[in-house]
């Protein structure tokens, strides 16, 4: 079945539909990770992306369940050069286009995905639809244009939580448990951690339980004084979708904790947190996604391969420098990728430690929030 995806420029790009049938509106990015897929798809941050994958091969190795990062993919439409029509892997459940069925998902193949990248790179990121069911270019581009962006819009409330779980528990019925955790062990020594889901990633989830931590989720609307009344050893703010200036409830609250608790951030944590402390956030042309971003610890010098998904940045000019330690940067555009409180014990990191897909370069971050805890 022929299927389009518009861009609100008036750029048109045809290709064969897959998955799901139907209209979804979006912004279009890419992702350059070679692999991963299914971990792309189920990242909650990617909530109101169409997402185009570089790699030109998508689908090969199938899907199963225990590589996903939240309850079912978060992406609005999913756009690739060429599907696999195998799905060759021994731990293979179902095909790529039996997922997108089962969960509602667009899918369209035979885009010149090279091409696609290269105009967002030139033209920035932008409002666009992918559709099976409208093939007017004139009507499509109109969609595009009158959609709402991401701009101003808090996603976080489609992707969290409706209520506090135990992290542990949820993994445990999901058999995603980090392997050789046994619930109780070394618990004397083991902290406790509230995380505010602003659309958690289950990866994250494992790295802070084998760090040592005991973690219970919440709702991105839960209030400082219901997080203290909880008496964790430290506070973890989440990754998410969406515009960190439009989630007010939440930098409101984050604004109560600070120096209450020991907190640690990642992504949106980090952009929103980056607001509380009184900075600004500005978007980015066409983002970071992918696995294989360099990062500079500025303490150290090293330099981190680093997994990233992000269209927004925290403005380093912005940060009061008498309160806020710069730590990290990115190596291709020199924009902020880590800072830490001179006088509090507060962190966080733009990119993705806990990886899923990509490298490992920086999972000594979650063992630094534990050991700051203690």
């Amino acid at each position: 079945m022929k299927a389009f995806i518009a861009l609100e420029d008036g750029t048109i790009f045809e290709g064969i539909s897959f998955g799901a049938s139907g209209e979804r509106l979006g912004e279009v990015v890419f992702n350059t990770s070679m692999s991963g897929y299914q971990e792309i798809m189920t990242d909650p941050s990617y909530k109101g992306q169409i997402v185009t994958m570089t790699y030109p091969l998508i689908g090969n190795y199938g899907i199963n369940k225990e590589d996903i990062e939240s309850s079912g993919p978060k992406v609005e439409g999913f756009v690739i050069k060429e599907r696999s029509k195998i799905a060759s892997n021994w731990r293979s459940e179902k095909s790529l286009d039996q997922y997108l069925k089962e969960n509602h998902i667009i899918g369209i193949e035979g885009v010149d995905t090279r091409s696609l990248t290269l105009h967002i790179r030139t033209k920035g990121a932008m409002k666009g639809i992918i559709s099976t069911i409208d093939l007017n270019p004139k009507s499509l581009i109109k969609k595009a244009k009158d959609s709402p962006g991401l701009i101003g819009r808090d996603l976080v409330k489609e992707v969290t939580c409706k209520k506090s779980y135990s992290a542990e528990k949820i993994l445990e019925t999901k058999n995603l448990v980090p392997q050789g955790f046994v619930a109780g062990k070394g618990q004397a020594t083991r902290k406790k951690v509230i995380a505010m889901d602003f659309g958690i990633k289950y990866n994250i989830l494992r790295c802070l339980i084998d760090s040592g931590c005991d973690v219970t989720v919440v709702p991105a609307n839960t209030t400082a004084s219901e997080i203290l009344a909880k008496n964790p050893d430290g506070i973890f703010l989440s990754n998410g979708p969406g515009d960190p200036a439009a989630i007010t409830h939440a930098i409101e609250e984050i604004k109560k904790l600070l120096g209450k608790k020991p907190i640690f951030g990642i992504c949106l944590g980090h952009q929103l947190l980056g607001i509380a402390l009184g900075g600004k956030t500005f978007k980015l042309k066409f983002g970071h996604r992918g696995a294989n971003h360099p990062v500079k610890d500025l303490k150290t010098g090293k330099i981190e391969i680093t997994s990233q998904n992000h269209g927004f940045c925290v403005d380093i000019n912005s940060l009061n420098k008498d309160d806020i330690e710069l730590t990290h940067i990115n190596l291709n555009d020199n924009t902020l990728e880590g800072m830490a409180h001179k006088k509090l014990p507060i962190f966080s990191v733009q990119y993705h430690p806990e990886a899923s897909p990509g490298p490992h370069d920086s999972r000594y971050l979650f063992k630094r929030f534990t050991d700051m805890m203690r």
